[in-house]
């Protein structure tokens, strides 16, 4: 891993107390003049599940999954733990790493494509606290692998997950099952930019549908079904005046069943884990949809800490390191640059220095 000293998750983080979902959800909010009443509401979806957040776990399964396979390579690079919005902070995290002698790390973010809230953000967090440390004549130096949803590790171990769910229906005939494709709901005009600025935008949504046509085609043949796939959208949270991506998943679902599907197999390719919008919005919400319109729901599992998404994950960060060392590193198709390009998945709110790109 020469260059590097250390690699570091870096996630969106999340409360592991009841206490600490409204700071939280404040800290997520910040300058956007939500009020209390609407966080409020937006806590209970925590509350249900005691105010703990299931993410922080699942991070500290992938944290150990990482180190079990670097150590299976033989490497002792140490994996270092940062979050945006809850303990341990990006900027803590960062200033423990240099009090413990290392100088150039390499960032692993637990979101897996290409827009503004799944990559730019996450540099401006870097670049912030680096200039933070700075201040206080602290320097460090970090690079960061491209958003690894086009990676074939991703792809692999996802469509272990779909063909997995899908064999659980095995007798239902394929023209009464809906095979349905989960992300996250950005703004349309978030998705429309994301990419480089030179580019046609729309990559957001570009790469979960290459990914879910990858996925049926390849599930079809392991299971000589013929499937036909869909990407639908959850976890919208934007006034209802600014449009965002859809179909909802709920209301494709209502759609589903009015068509006469019988059973749907939902398949949350857009998170890495499940974290709050899998176990509320999928788990439970759209499960409960399901049900009030008679379709049998059966949601795939989440790549989390499985061995083929780790493995290639620490392929990233291989590739990532002999970049750094001036080698050439292997092509696959959708391949994201290391360094973001001038003009990449632009903040639409406010310009704000973002790290590791060329703007």
């Amino acid at each position: 891993m020469q260059p590097y000293d250390a690699i570091l998750l870096l996630s969106f983080g999340g409360p592991e107390a009841a206490e600490e979902v409204m700071p939280f959800l404040r800290r997520v909010t910040a300058g956007r003049g939500i009020p209390d009443e609407r966080l409020e509401a937006v806590g209970e979806h925590y509350f249900l599940f005691g105010g703990r957040s299931p993410i922080n776990d699942q991070n500290r399964a992938l944290i150990t999954a990482i180190r079990d396979e670097l150590r299976a390579r033989g490497d002792v690079t140490p994996v270092i733990w940062g979050n945006r919005n809850s303990e341990p902070f990006l900027e803590d995290a960062l200033r423990e790493a240099h009090a413990a002698g290392y100088r150039r790390v390499v960032t692993v973010t637990t979101s897996a494509y290409s827009s503004y809230s799944s990559c730019r953000q996450y540099r401006e967090n870097l670049a912030e606290a680096l200039d933070t440390l700075r201040e206080d004549g602290l320097d460090l130096v970090i690079d960061k692998i491209a958003p690894y949803a086009p990676r074939p590790g991703f792809r692999r171990a996802n469509l272990e997950k779909v063909v997995a769910a899908l064999r659980t229906l095995d007798g239902v005939p394929d023209e009464q099952i809906a095979l349905l494709y989960v992300t996250h709901s950005i703004p349309e005009a978030m998705d429309a930019t994301s990419g480089p600025g030179d580019g046609d935008g729309h990559l957001y949504q570009r790469q979960h549908l290459a990914l879910a046509s990858a996925l049926t085609e390849e599930a079809n043949t392991v299971l000589g079904r013929n499937l036909l796939g869909e990407l639908v959208f959850c976890s919208r949270s934007g006034p209802p005046t600014q449009p965002w991506l859809e179909p909802d998943v709920n209301d494709r679902l209502e759609e589903l069943a009015a068509e006469g599907r019988t059973a749907v197999v939902a398949a949350p390719i857009g998170f890495v884990s499940d974290h709050m919008e899998v176990v509320y919005d999928l788990d439970t919400e759209a499960a409960a949809t399901a049900a009030r319109v008679g379709l049998r729901f059966v949601r795939a599992a989440t790549v989390g800490s499985d061995p083929v998404f780790v493995a290639d994950l620490v392929d990233a960060v291989a590739e990532r390191a002999a970049e750094a060392r001036g080698e050439p590193v292997q092509d696959f198709e959708g391949r994201m640059p290391s360094v973001c390009m001038a003009g990449c998945c632009p903040n639409l709110r406010a310009a704000r220095p973002a790290h590791c790109g060329r703007d």
